[in-house]
């Protein structure tokens, strides 16, 4: 016969075990996350950060911390991603253009006048062709949680407003040191010029180059209305950043704290696209009242440049894995249609 104090035990052992499954945050360790990015501290991008840091906190119950480094204080993107597939670093939100040395495919996304619309954009990179390209990333050491929002492209100039492709003409524009946007420009018979960030407003300034493509924000926070008088809406290409983990701080964590990272980057993602549009939409409104001139494109003249640049899409789209570029297509006439 089993004695009333061991019963007592056995029952309290029980309970015990019983209320430690049923509070899995009691038996997490605590963790501090590096999240570097490039931006400053009153970008978009570190806004979404900071909602990010609070929502995993709350669900952790403050297991989990994140500890942002903004304005390249953990080294540009490229060394912020190899810390991140070292494991040195945790988390960073680089532009989706700096994967494309790692996973080709996401150059797919840098194709010009693919989506015409946020929600266009929004679809297509939620939906299965982004899904698709988060899924190559774990093989090179890296997790994708999704995409944040850093806006379309416009060209600025000091010379003329670009209302139809012609305008582009003989302009040196500076752009981003990558393949596509170069033989975009070329396509536009524009004078391409890859160049550095750091130094572009001195080559403005100096009219070394004539004009560059950036978002409104972008263009208003390094106060480039200052050696340019010519804004155009061209919304040439849509720039996304990518929310990614360090695979080897992935690994370590459990199912648990996997779920609370992926709730706590689904529900910042539309915080952060919210914030980062209206932040455009100031931005041009203030980049207009320090004497800048906007202007539009026809969508008649829109469609002219899609047309143009198609030879430079059907050129990069061939070398990429045949399969993905078929999910791109049918992707691009499902939105489209919506």
């Amino acid at each position: 016969m089993e004695t009333t104090l061991k019963k007592f035990v056995r029952a309290f052992v029980a309970a015990g075990l019983a209320a430690a499954f049923a509070l899995p945050a009691l038996a997490q360790q605590e963790r501090t996350i590096r999240f570097g990015h490039l931006n400053n501290p009153d970008h978009p991008v570190s806004f979404g950060v900071k909602r990010f840091a609070e929502l995993l906190s709350t669900k952790s119950g403050g297991k989990m911390k994140v500890q942002e480094y903004p304005s390249n204080q953990l080294g540009n993107e490229m060394q912020q991603q190899a810390a991140l597939q070292g494991g040195v670093q945790q988390m960073s939100a680089p532009a989706t253009t700096s994967l494309a040395g790692i996973v080709k495919e996401f150059g797919l996304v840098d194709f010009p006048f693919s989506v015409a619309t946020f929600e266009q954009a929004d679809a297509l990179l939620d939906g299965p062709l982004g899904q698709a390209l988060i899924a190559k990333l774990p093989e090179k050491g890296l997790v994708a949680l999704g995409y944040w929002d850093l806006g379309f492209r416009n060209v600025t100039n000091s010379r003329q407003a670009i209302t139809k492709p012609e305008d582009l003409e003989g302009l040196k524009i500076r752009v981003i040191p990558n393949p596509v946007f170069l033989d975009t420009f070329k396509a536009f018979k524009a004078n391409p010029v890859p160049m550095p960030f750091a130094e572009l407003y001195g080559a403005l300034e100096s009219k070394a180059v004539d004009g560059q493509e950036n978002p409104f924000s972008v263009i208003l926070s390094n106060k480039f209305y200052e050696v340019q008088k010519f804004v155009s809406a061209t919304n040439h290409v849509y720039a996304a950043n990518i929310v990614l983990v360090s695979k080897k701080f992935w690994d370590q964590l459990t199912p648990q704290e996997q779920k609370w990272m992926r709730e706590a980057a689904d529900e910042s993602r539309a915080y952060q696209r919210q914030v980062s549009r209206a932040a455009a939409q100031k931005a041009l409104g203030e980049l207009q009242a320090k004497g800048a001139q906007f202007n539009e494109l026809a969508a008649d003249q829109q469609a002219r440049m899609r047309q143009i640049a198609q030879p430079v899409i059907d050129k990069f789209a061939a070398q990429y894995d045949p399969a993905m570029v078929k999910l791109y297509k049918d992707e691009l006439a499902r939105i489209r249609k919506q």
